[in-house]
């Protein structure tokens, strides 16, 4: 696979149309990370403020991921990701024209959603690699894709910088965010044109029911409902913490966690009518057809330490590294972006060591161990530090954290391939309640080296208690490293012939 990866045939064609959309969808949603401080100054906000739009950039991508992976698992992921694309040009001008703190907040609520992308691509990647090559296949389209944060955070400045002539000298971060909505809404129709959802031959497996995801027994299905609690439970912190910045007011409040609750209501609804036959004993599945929600649970809780953490780190390193070490913005975002910039070979290290290794759940358990490691170093960095150490710090630990988000992905497409996009929806979707949780934590510790050290420890803590889950509760997928996948219909000689033929017959597709 690795020769072959350079090439723009076939499956690496769709592998490197894939990563580069999450890569545009990453630039979106991280396109306010660069300029906090720029924002706080033009329109005079608080730190509380500031730090409260953090927290709303990835505030609704919790439900979002859930409602796009069942989208996606019923229309495919080409029409999905497209749709997804061209709608952030809306939230991005939203927010570029925004002329108080109300508008900022309703904008980025709007963008979060764009972070729900990951998932289409998780799906369509899943559909053009077999099992044994799916770890290295979903770490390149993820980090790659991941690599978007480091890219608006190393270009988005400079842009800035340059426009500056059109805001009378003052760093113009309106015009730098508007951009990449365009450019994310105009490949959104190159994307369209340019993929399908599967290669020629092959069926597009949808869940037997839409609506919720499908279990296959009822001891998952109450395990299911436990799980969606906090979905909709840390939208009520966000909630909290709108009021405290006073966007919104007690009655408001109120009513938002009566709307939260509703929200549960429904999903739980939805969940119930796919799996009431089963609840009710009406309805049995096969040993061969059955798959463990357990699993699905271990993973969205690895997803929240190392997928979480990473939008809470990447969402607060340009103001930590500004702030402690007096650092100029543009050379703080770029010193920052070392943390994503490990993405490149991380996520699709641990991928490929998950491949390789012989055991997916060895390497779940170590990387997320050392990824605890690396934050409990990092709560020791302070202005007293050598800098080119703190950055080389920042690096090692980020290599862990984005190689254990490899790692998880190389094991939630093989969980039930019917339900891969709502399965990955929902561990995508722990990584933003991780998130929030740690950036609603984050907003309410004191500002400087106190703050940080205990932001950090934090991380490291929650990183440790779940390595030792791992170790004791998480199971090797069934067919790991098979060549074809479950319920695979063409020969892997077959899926072969009719890539190659979509290569050479359908060079436009």
């Amino acid at each position: 696979m690795l020769a072959e990866l350079w090439s723009f045939r076939g499956r690496y064609k769709i592998l490197h149309l894939t990563w580069f959309a999450f890569f545009l969808s990453f630039v979106v949603w991280f396109n306010f990370a660069p300029f906090a401080t720029a924002v706080q100054e033009s329109m005079g906000l608080e730190p509380s403020q500031v730090r409260t739009l953090a927290i709303c950039n990835v505030a609704l991508t919790v439900p979002a991921r859930v409602i796009i992976g069942m989208v996606l698992d019923k229309y495919g992921p080409r029409i999905t990701y497209s749709l997804l694309l061209m709608y952030a040009a809306i939230p991005c001008l939203a927010f570029a024209f925004a002329q108080n703190f109300s508008q900022l907040v309703v904008s980025r609520l709007a963008l979060s959603i764009v972070g729900a992308g990951f998932v289409i691509g998780i799906r369509m990647v899943a559909e053009w690699f077999p099992p044994k090559e799916i770890g290295l296949a979903e770490g390149i389209y993820g980090g790659w894709g991941n690599f978007g944060s480091a890219g608006a955070a190393f270009t988005l400045p400079t842009i800035a910088t340059i426009a500056a002539v059109m805001s009378a000298g003052q760093i113009n971060w309106r015009f730098a965010i508007a951009l990449t909505g365009v450019i994310a809404a105009v490949y959104g129709a190159i994307y369209f044109f340019n993929v399908q959802d599967t290669p020629p031959g092959k069926t597009y497996h949808q869940p037997k029911r839409h609506g919720g995801l499908e279990v296959t027994t009822r001891r998952d299905f109450w395990l299911l409902m436990l799980m969606n609690v906090p979905l909709s439970g840390i939208l009520a912190v966000l909630a909290w913490r709108l009021s405290k910045v006073g966007f919104f007011n007690t009655p408001q409040l109120i009513l938002a966690w009566i709307a939260l609750l509703g929200l549960y209501a429904f999903q739980a609804l939805k969940c119930w009518g796919v799996n009431k036959e089963l609840v009710l004993g009406q309805k049995r599945y096969p040993l061969e057809d059955r798959y463990e929600f357990t699993q699905v649970a271990l993973l969205e809780l690895t997803y929240i330490v190392n997928f979480g953490s990473e939008l809470a780190v990447v969402s607060m390193l340009p103001t930590f590294f500004e702030n402690t070490f007096g650092l100029s913005k543009v050379l703080a975002g770029a010193i920052a972006a070392s943390y994503a910039f490990m993405n490149l070979a991380a996520r699709p290290g641990g991928g490929l060591i998950s491949d390789k290794l012989g055991s997916r759940k060895l390497t779940m358990t170590v990387l997320t161990g050392c990824m605890g490691i690396g934050y409990f170093l990092m709560s020791g960095v302070n202005g007293s530090w050598w800098l080119p150490g703190a950055i080389l710090l920042t690096m090692c630990c980020s290599f862990f954290v984005q190689a254990g988000e490899g790692s998880t992905f190389a094991i939630v497409p093989l969980i039930k391939r019917r339900v891969t996009g709502q399965v990955a929806g929902n561990v995508g979707a722990y990584g933003n309640v991780g998130a929030v949780a740690y950036l609603t934590l984050y907003s309410l510790l004191p500002e400087g080296d106190l703050g940080n050290q205990i932001f950090f420890q934090v991380l490291g803590v929650t990183s440790i208690i779940v390595a030792f889950l791992c170790a004791f509760y998480l199971k090797e997928p069934k067919g790991s490293f098979a060549a074809h996948h479950e319920g695979e219909e063409l020969h892997p000689h077959a899926v072969n012939e009719s890539v190659a033929a979509f290569a050479s017959d359908r060079p436009d597709a």
